[in-house]
């Protein structure tokens, strides 16, 4: 597979993760309730609002002006909700369709960095790292 080729494919597969997940953010925002950390203001207001970035960023990867906006926006989005994600885990806070298990948490905690890298490769604002080097082209030599 070529490098546009994985690309593609990981954006097309970020659209349906994000356009899945925020179309859940905003049909049962009281599942997500419990999660929310206590300093976050207005939690339904938050939870709706995230449900509506993930739709617009799956939608503005799909346009390739956008792109690289959308790439950013997601990125720090998978930041941002960290913190929710880890009081679920921490806390053992059951939501409704997921489990509750380390098994679940674990790796979707280690994978929340994953989600930054691939928000930021697949918009084609980062090459790492499968970008070749200047010397690997231009050989061991530079000549």
């Amino acid at each position: 597979m070529t490098r546009q080729g994985g690309r593609t494919w990981l954006r097309r597969a970020l659209i349906l993760l994000y356009g899945g997940i925020g179309a859940v953010h905003i049909a049962a925002p009281e599942k997500l309730m419990p999660i929310m950390p206590d300093w976050v203001p207005e939690p339904r207001l938050v939870i709706l609002a995230t449900g509506l970035c993930e739709i617009a960023g799956a939608v503005a990867l799909m346009t390739p002006r956008l792109r690289r906006a959308a790439g950013l926006g997601l990125a720090l989005y998978a930041i941002c909700v960290f913190p929710a994600n880890l009081k679920q885990a921490l806390e053992g806070i059951h939501v409704e369709g997921l489990p509750d298990s380390w098994w679940y948490h674990g790796p979707r905690l280690a994978f929340q960095p994953v989600l930054v890298w691939a928000a930021l490769y697949a918009s084609g604002l980062l090459d790492w790292p499968f970008r070749k080097s200047a010397r690997s082209v231009a050989g061991p030599t530079g000549a």
